[in-house]
Formats: structure tokens, sequence, C-alpha cells
């Protein structure tokens, strides 16, 4: 269920501030909705997986107070943010 790592780099080009930025927030939120979206889907499908149900509720906490912590900090890059990866409608 991991990430391949031309859609790691690939996000990361896009979201950071250069290929190797994988420590920025920005590109950390991008990375876990990837993995909640595939996540997601593998739980839709197999709906007995309660330890993929609880990764994937524990994976979007941890997006939850990263969101958080980008709001208090860019205001804008937050909007900015939600409004590529569609998260908020």
């Amino acid at each position: 269920m991991a990430l391949s790592k031309e859609s790691v780099a690939s996000i990361t080009a896009k979201f950071g501030k250069n290929e190797k930025d994988t420590g920025a927030a920005e590109v950390q939120i991008a990375l876990l909705t990837e993995r909640i979206n595939q996540l997601s889907t593998h739980c839709k499908q197999f709906k007995k997986d309660k330890t993929g149900q609880r990764g994937l509720l524990i994976m979007v906490g941890q997006r939850r107070r990263m969101l958080k912590y980008i709001q208090r900090t860019n205001l804008e890059g937050y909007r900015k943010l939600i409004k590529e990866l569609g998260l908020r409608k």
C-alpha cells in the first residue's frame, strides 16, 4: 500500500520548494492525502479489514493536525493547498 517512488517524486516536485524537499508540511499533507485516497478505496473493497480502517483514521487525524498547523502559520498557503488537493468543498 506504499506509494511508488515516481508518485512521491511528482508530489514532492509539485508541492515542495525543490525535488528533495520532502519535509515541508505541504508535501507531507499531499503525500498523506494520496495514501488516504488509496487506503479508502482498499477499505471500501475489504470491509472487514479493521486494521486498515484504523490506519486510515490515524492518517486522517495526522493530516488534520498538519492542516491546522499550516492554517495557523500560513493562511494563504493553506487556502491554496486545500484548493489544489480538493479537500474542502
